[in-house]
């Protein structure tokens, strides 16, 4: 299931609908833990493939002397002691193989697939005759193909075989919107073993975050803090130092306990600032809309007009609200 309602999410899933009606290769690209398995997924539940195998390989694990094997499948008696079986490409027929990391593979695997790739026909091993397959390949890579293939570290010839129709699976850090939404995921998971609830701070602090691990990464840290947690509810102090530290930097430790409206509204004034007051470059930064920029520095505006939490308010109603129209 695709989770996430950004703008950069919802181009995916609209390429993703388009790229599913077809039967061509397809290329998906994305730093790891992006979710490029899941595009897979994706891909061929929205095709007509949809009631086939879905057969995913990790390339990267491949041994050389056992790949032709793995792929291609090896004949009855081909050796003493060895039991004939199908390959990953005969296990996928009429479904979709799922290559994951695909430039991890040997100059010599990329020449066998290439030939494979080309009339999609495979001899087994210690075999003879050639087995026809109806199998879309969807292949996966968390490295630049064109920059491997410029470097000649990955054959060009099958660069073009598998290229052409790509998807780029856009890292975490640039869809910070669906933060929220990946979190309350992970917690709905996992409440049959604890329902713990995420505190303002500590959303704030999963939002605010770089995540280099992309979503897996948000994965482990929602289940280390719902294994860990002593309260009932999760908060800034069950997340891992680096993400409370780096949160610390960017709005200071003494905001922790307000409001994620009045933390949302000081971090994105400040951000503003550095951008000395430009707010498209902010919104970039942000990577939220002009709209969605104001209602948040309207939420700043309220926080400095609440009065300090230990001292009684000594303003009348319509005094505060007067103040409140002043700020904003």
């Amino acid at each position: 299931m695709m989770i996430g309602q950004s703008p950069a999410m919802l181009d995916l899933k609209t390429r993703i609908g388009r790229v599913a009606g077809t039967h061509f290769t397809v290329l998906v690209e994305g730093e790891s833990g992006a979710g490029k398995e899941l595009v897979a997924r994706e891909i061929h539940q929205l095709s007509l493939r949809r009631a086939g195998p879905f057969v995913p390989v990790n390339c990267a694990a491949l041994v050389e002397s056992l790949l032709e094997a793995e792929l291609f499948g090896i004949e009855e008696r081909s050796a003493t002691g060895v039991r004939g079986r199908r390959g990953k490409f005969e296990m996928a027929d009429h479904g979709t193989l799922f290559l994951d990391e695909i430039a991890d593979l040997s100059a010599a695997a990329q020449a066998k697939l290439l030939r494979v790739l080309q009339d999609f026909s495979v001899e087994r091993v210690g075999g003879t005759a050639w087995h026809k397959v109806d199998t879309r390949v969807i292949a996966a890579t968390n490295r630049s193909l064109r920059s491997l293939v410029d470097a000649g570290r990955f054959r060009e010839d099958l660069f073009y075989r598998i290229s052409g129709v790509e998807v780029t699976v856009p890292p975490l850090r640039q869809r910070r919107q669906d933060v929220p939404l990946l979190v309350e995921h992970f917690a709905a998971s996992h409440r049959r073993v604890r329902n713990l609830p995420v505190d303002a701070s500590a959303l704030h602090a999963l939002v605010s975050h770089s995540w280099p691990g992309n979503v897996r990464q948000l994965a482990r840290v929602m289940e280390r803090a719902i294994a860990l947690a002593p309260g009932p509810a999760i908060t800034i102090e069950d997340l891992p130092a680096e993400i409370a530290q780096s949160y610390d930097q960017a709005i200071g430790a003494n905001d922790r306990d307000q409001t994620l409206r009045a933390v949302t509204g000081r971090y994105t004034r400040a951000v503003l600032e550095r951008c000395r007051g430009n707010r498209r470059q902010a919104c970039a930064i942000l990577d939220i809309s002009y709209h969605t920029l104001k209602t948040y520095l309207a939420y700043g505006a309220e926080a400095e007009c609440q009065p300090p939490a230990e001292e009684p308010s000594t303003l009348r109603p319509e005094a505060r609200a007067e103040l409140c129209e002043q700020a904003s």
